[in-house]
């Protein structure tokens, strides 16, 4: 059955859109599905990190469901930020998410990207928020992620006239960290999630936890709350394990991570 699947490779989750023939576009029901699945990804501490993929070779995610998910939304039957918790707004998902962007990342797949911490594409991809094109805005955080992600021109560029883009120029936008052979997008994605997951659980969420909330504080008053974080993670069991490490040449056995 179509919906949104999730899967473990070791400490690493993967979470798949599972709808290709419909070119992994979303129904309300994935969409609360995927909200459950960044929270069950939240909450198990065997899970390190996650990887976002889209199922089969078409489409990472190709937004909301244009006979479905769009009309109940127009027709008022239930409020946007219903999809909150799939669009990680307001997120206390601290563990890292990489996006394996396979095909077509349009719309809403395009916004559910941006809430991701490391993108990597197919050489194959495509990007574009084409919502202005049938009247309507990319809500999804979009709206208030794009320009604090890249520089403003194509950030406007890509909201106000819907164009696609290629992962080559996504890349040069500044929306990726790598591109890749398609046959090798979801070996590097687990590659890189498996490097991760042999670091220090408690310092990746502290620094991701720390940027996602230090972005809009005022200097200085961000500096105060760094400093915070800072002496949680310096005086954390994994701080000293690590130190220990260090000193005895040897790999560290975090805490955090069982």
């Amino acid at each position: 059955m179509a919906g949104i699947e999730l899967d473990r490779d070791g400490p690493v989750a993967i979470i798949r859109f599972a709808r290709p023939e419909k070119l992994n576009s979303l129904t309300l029901a994935m969409y609360r599905e995927l909200g459950e699945a960044f929270a069950e990804v939240r909450d198990d501490d065997a899970v390190a990190v996650a990887v976002l993929t889209g199922a089969g070779e078409r489409a990472f995610c190709v937004g909301a469901d244009l006979t479905e998910s769009i009309p109940a939304l127009a027709e008022g039957r239930f409020d946007i930020s219903e999809w909150d918790p799939a669009h990680q707004k307001h997120t206390t998902l601290f563990k890292p998410v990489i996006a394996a962007v396979n095909g077509l990342c349009l719309g809403g797949g395009f916004e559910i990207m941006l809430s991701t911490d490391i993108r990597i594409a197919a050489d194959t991809a495509e990007f574009g928020l084409p919502e202005s094109g049938v009247g309507v805005v990319p809500a999804g955080g979009t709206l208030t992620r794009l320009t604090r992600q890249i520089p403003y021109p194509w950030a406007m560029q890509l909201m106000l006239l819907g164009d696609r883009i290629s992962a080559a120029d996504a890349l040069r936008y500044g929306l990726l960290n790598d591109v890749v052979p398609a046959a090798e997008l979801l070996d590097t994605a687990l590659d890189r999630a498996h490097r991760l997951a042999a670091r220090s659980g408690t310092a990746l969420e502290t620094i991701k936890e720390a940027v996602l909330r230090l972005g809009d504080l005022p200097q200085d008053q961000a500096f105060h709350v760094e400093a915070l974080y800072g002496q949680k993670a310096f005086t954390a069991p994994d701080a000293r394990e690590g130190l220990a490490a260090f000193a005895e040449r040897r790999a560290p056995r975090f805490p955090s991570r069982g």
